[in-house]
């Protein structure tokens, strides 16, 4: 067994897009889960990392792109799960949290080689971060009550695509092991 790291996915968000609607009720069931599970990994020591959107926005910072969300409309969803200071942040333009950011080299100086997905959207960028982290041969967790999403259908089928196609093992907040 290696090193965890829990992956939080692009849950520093204004909630300022076309499936916000939809996307917002899954988020306020989710969040205290979310918040549950950042806690304890903080807890044990276990590195946190925010993967978040830049919004097509640059030459912004994750500093930045924090005072964006909190001036937004829904801020009380991204209060509760702000990086500390032990935090670790990176900047992703797609939805994979791979692609085309440093995360394969900060998860190989961490020597993690298992990954806890949490955050948003289900059926897009967990689905496709999942991909990306088993193709790099990390072992994949995805508490399955702390991500949120925007067809309940589509998510539940690609929970099961995780779990069966990638490996994944899908199971709910509590049951995380690090």
């Amino acid at each position: 067994m290696g090193n965890s790291a829990l992956i939080v996915i692009d849950m520093i968000n204004t909630y300022d897009h076309p499936d916000a609607e939809l996307l917002v009720p899954s988020v306020r069931t989710v969040l205290p889960h979310l918040t549950r599970l950042i806690d304890r990994a903080r807890a044990e020591g276990v590195p946190v990392i925010y993967a978040n959107d830049n919004f097509g926005q640059w030459r912004s910072h994750h500093g930045e792109i924090i005072e964006t969300t909190l001036a937004g409309k829904n801020a009380e969803l991204v209060e509760p799960l702000l990086p500390d200071d032990n935090s670790l942040f990176v900047v992703k333009a797609r939805h994979s949290i791979f692609y085309e950011t440093p995360l394969s080299y900060l998860l190989a100086e961490l020597k993690a080689d298992h990954v806890v997905l949490c955050g948003q959207v289900t059926e897009q960028c967990v689905l496709y971060s999942a991909l990306d982290a088993h193709i790099r041969q990390l072992r994949v967790t995805v508490p399955k009550d702390a991500v949120a999403h925007i067809h309940d259908d589509l998510a539940e089928a690609a929970l099961r695509m995780m779990e069966r196609n990638m490996g994944a093992t899908v199971l709910d907040t509590d049951d995380v092991s690090f």
